[in-house]
This record gives C-alpha cells, structure tokens and sequence, in this order.
C-alpha cells in the first residue's frame, strides 16, 4: 500500500531541509579550505577577544584645532573604510575633542591600517615631465656625480604666465634643479604638503618613475563613486571612476586638452596623498565622468583604493599616536557565562516540555537542536563573507530566541490538542492544528522580525549585535517550524506509540479532556466519573466561548425538560 499524501509531504521536505543543511555546511567548507577566509567557529567581537586599539591625532591644514564637525565626519569616514574592509563590531570614537579611537576585533592587517589613516586625498594634476629616480649622472671621468642642491639664485618665477596645467612654463630653472636632487627613497620628502596651485615634485607609488606635475585641476570632493572590476580587453584590475557634474565638466576640458598631445604631455596622474599611482595617457575624450585608474593593482589593492575613494577624503589629517592590541573588555570569562547561560535555558525548556508535553516534548528538544546546528553554520559563514562577529550582545539575542521558539511550538502543540479535544483523530488533529497554528506563529514572528530590523536601523552600533541575532534566529525559527517541526509531527502522528494517543505520548485523549463530541455536544458519561476524568472535563468546559457554554446550557436545558415530561407521563 502507497504511503499517504502527507507521509510522502513530509519526507520530501524534510529531505528539503537536509540539503540546505549540507549546502550551508559546504559553502562554509568551501571557505576554509579552498578560499582559506572562513572557520569552523564563528568570529568573536571586541568585547569578548580582545582587538587592535588604534589613535589618531586629527590634524588641519592651517594648523588649527578641529572642530566638532569636522570630527564627527572623520569618525563617519573611518567607520565606513572600517565597515568596507569586511571588519565587523569595530568602535570609531572621538576622543578629548582632537583624538579618534579605532577598536578593531583581532589583529589589524597592514591594509586595514593604512585605509584607516590614510587621508585619501585624491589629486588630478597634468604630467609635465618624467624620468628616472637617479639623483646622480655619470660625468666626463666616467664617476657617478650627485646632482647638486638647487642653487637659491636659480628663477623659480615661471617667465610667462602658465595659460592651463599643461603649459610647460610651470618649469623653471629652479624646479628643473630641485627635480634632478629630488630623492624618491628619502623618506622625508612630503609632496603632499604642496600647494595645490603650483607644480609638484613626486614619484610613482612603486618608486621606479619621477615626475613634475602640474597644479591640481580635480580632487576627491569631485568624486561621486568609485569601484574596482576586471577591464575586459586585458583582464587587468582597475579602479573606475564616476565624477560629479561639475568634476565631469572639468574632466572633459582636461581630456580634449591632452588628447593627441606627445608623451608625457598626453598623461594626466591620479596623485593620493602625493603619490602617483597611475598616470596614463589620455586615449580619448571622455565627457561622460567616468575614467578608469589602471596600473600594477591587484584585486585586493584596487579594492582598497576604491573603498577609500568612494567614501571621499577626510577632512582632516591624521598621525598615528599608538597601535596597541587590547585585551577583552569582557573576555572568555563572560563568554563563559553567556554560554552557561544559553544551557540553562535549554534546560529549563527541555525539562518544562516534557513535563508537560511528555514524549511529545523530544519533538522541541530535537527542533531547537536542528536550529542550533543551522544558526551555528549561518554565523561562520556570515563571519567570512559579511564579516559578522558575535558580540555579548549578539549572544543574549541567541538565548532570547531560546524562548521564542519553544513559544512557537507551543502554539503548534496546543492547537493539535484542541483538535483532540473535539474529539478528532490524531492524524486529523496534527493537520488542522497545523492550519489554525501558522497563522498565528507567521504573524508573531513577522512583528519579531519587524522589531528586530527597527532596533537594528536606529539602535546604537553596541546593540546592533542583539537586533542581528534576534532577526537571524527568528527566521531560521520559521524555517525550522516549516521543514522540520510540522513534517516530524506527521510521521509520528502515524506510530504505534503517538497515534494510539499513549498516556506517555502527550496525545492522550483522555487525558486532555476529549470527552465532548462536539463543541458544544457533551458525551453522556456512563459510570461515575473519576477524579482525573472530571478535571479532563473541567478543562475541556473552561476552554469553551461564551457562545458555547450558552449553546451547551440549552442543551442541557432542553434534555432536562424532555426528561422531566417523560416522567410526568
């Protein structure tokens, strides 16, 4: 004999649930052994490991002490280069109105410290010369000669007034000489701090190439987005840029100045913080705003360039006053506690379900197990690809979510109960209890779920763990009661043991009350009614409307009048 429509239901579904269980377990695999980003554990906040603790001294360009707002957006700025580099729960504070404090969880790679300090003060100046790093040339005896220092009476005063950023009357004498001294590798040398409205002296990021550059004609106020991708002709990594409609205007003056002009007066350099790090040549007119950065990038320092552009240049300039690591603020000793605390609860829920649900109370035991497996795996892989990192106050959202998923089983429970009381099948029971409970469970969990998202947006950045986790859990909670809590019940419903309502199985007719055909049709009792029976019926008339008790009082009525005309007669 073929199994029934509902056997065969819920085996596919829970053979559903079975493969997103190995999906989820193989993409996290795939993380930690082929990409080798993702663990087997998911990654702990600053509160509870310990991190990185970076300060900064916020400097302007005049000298003078920053002001609060100014402040504020560097913090804004820092958090999101912060948040772009896959860091999760790192704290960004001011502190005594000049200094910012970054709190990083675990060590901080050179990359994330750099785009952390880094001003990213992205310049567009015109190539006017180029050549080698040597500040040395081989003289008439054939020896290596230093450059000399520039002399001082040297004109350092272009001789016709420069008509655009191109013209080569930016180079004077003087320049010419500073230009030739100019060591690329002495690390005192600051190109940044030149005036934005006179040329420059600097080199290429990789130091292989020095260059006299025009005034800046752009900056990073002018970019409105930045991303990195793959050019698909040569495959190489770039950086793609889209400027604003004023940086738009401006750029395409510059590349119809440059374009078919000879090297290097056709090149224009993208110069951060006074390095170049490209300076390609103009190959046409681009009046759309959206030039590429190209050069020696790979997928990890286009990333970077990118993040750091797109979220614009800080308004300030920083000095790093001490990278320290710290230890946690709460450390092992409260993650402890947290996880002591999380048994706990899943003891009292498991000891209160089988008190009261009996065998039926496994059912919970077995469905908080599965969504324990699938949270645990969701939160490794959110720390690889998101760079999530469980805080203590992710931890509390997962123990309150212990309670509201034993609440959804106990809607589910007590409506199969229900059923039984009006006196139907087991197999009935489960499914109409199925129909009657998700509707209520859908609706509880979707205002969780609500309130989760709405904590999340407008809570501080220290709760936003709790309302993640909450939000998380709530829905993997859905998942669960769909393909795992409903389907089991079906199969069971079908046993020896549950479907003949054993008084250990928790579906015990008798022993729930169902001693009423109908809502409101009593059974007439044929013997004297025992004292658990009689509190069976007791439950069974105080889960009755009003409606109800009245219909089951005319009931009643109407048969106590029958029989006292019988008599009568």
């Amino acid at each position: 004999m073929a199994p029934s429509t509902p056997v065969r239901h819920a085996w596919r579904v829970l053979t559903g649930l079975l493969a997103i269980t190995g999906v989820l377990f193989g993409i996290n695999a795939l993380g930690v052994y082929a990409f080798q980003q993702s663990s087997w554990t998911p990654d702990l906040a600053l509160d509870l490991q310990g991190g990185t603790q970076i300060i900064l001294a916020a400097q302007t360009t005049d000298g003078a002490a920053p002001d609060g707002d100014q402040l504020q957006q560097a913090v804004s700025i820092i958090r999101q280069r912060v948040d772009a580099s896959g860091v999760g729960e790192a704290d960004v504070a001011t502190e005594g109105g000049r200094n910012i404090v970054v709190q990083i969880p675990g060590q901080a790679d050179e990359a994330t410290r750099q785009r952390i300090q880094s001003s990213a003060q992205l310049q567009l100046r015109a190539v006017l010369f180029t050549g080698s790093p040597a500040t040395s040339f081989v003289g008439e005896d054939g020896q290596n000669t230093p450059y000399p220092t520039p002399d001082p009476a040297l004109p350092s005063t272009p001789t016709a007034s420069p008509t655009n950023g191109s013209d080569l009357a930016w180079v004077t004498p003087a320049l010419q000489a500073e230009f030739l001294a100019y060591d690329c590798a002495n690390p005192t040398n600051t190109p940044a701090q030149a005036p934005a409205d006179q040329p420059l002296i600097t080199c290429s990021d990789d130091r292989g190439v020095k260059y006299i550059l025009g005034p800046v004609e752009l900056d990073g106020t002018d970019i409105s987005n930045a991303t990195n991708g793959q050019e698909q002709n040569t495959g190489q990594w770039a950086v793609n840029l889209a400027f604003n409609d004023q940086g738009t205007q401006k750029f395409g003056e510059i590349s119809q100045r440059l374009y078919g002009q000879q090297a290097p007066l056709n090149q224009f350099a993208f110069v951060l913080d006074g390095t170049v790090l490209s300076a390609p040549s103009m190959n046409g007119i681009i009046l759309d705003g959206r030039p590429s950065i190209t050069g020696s990038f790979t997928q990890e320092t286009s990333k970077a360039l990118a993040d750091q552009l797109r979220y614009g240049a800080l308004p300030l300039s920083f000095t790093v006053v001490s990278s320290d690591t710290v230890s946690a603020t709460l450390g092992s000793q409260q993650l402890q506690i947290g996880f002591i605390a999380g048994l706990i609860g899943l003891g009292l829920v498991a000891i209160y379900s089988l008190v009261v649900y009996r065998a039926l109370g496994t059912v919970i035991i077995a469905s908080l197990g599965v969504m324990a497996v699938l949270t645990y795996v969701t939160l490794c892989i959110l720390a690889w690809r998101m760079g999530f990192r469980l805080s203590l106050a992710g931890v509390a959202g997962l123990i309150v979510t212990i309670g509201f998923t034993a609440d959804s089983f106990i809607v589910y429970f007590e409506r199969i109960r229900d059923e039984l009381r009006d006196g139907k099948s087991i197999t009935a029971a489960v499914e109409d209890g199925w129909a009657r409970a998700k509707r209520t469970i859908y609706i509880s969990k979707s205002i969780n779920i609500l309130a989760a998202v709405v904590l999340y947006i407008l809570a501080d950045a220290t709760v936003k763990g709790f309302a993640f986790t909450l939000g998380l859990t709530t829905a993997i909670d859905i998942l669960i009661f769909i393909l795992f809590t409903h389907p089991v019940m079906q199969l069971l419903a079908r046993t020896r043991f549950f479907g003949s309502g054993h008084p250990l199985s928790g579906m015990d007719p008798e022993a729930l009350g169902a001693v009423y055909r109908g809502r409101a049709q009593f059974r007439a009792p044929a013997a004297a009614v025992s004292g658990r029976a009689s509190r069976s019926r007791g439950e069974a008339q105080r889960r009755q409307t009003i409606a109800e008790r009245k219909r089951a009082e005319l009931a009643a009525a109407q048969s106590n009048s029958r029989s006292t005309k019988e008599g009568d007669d």
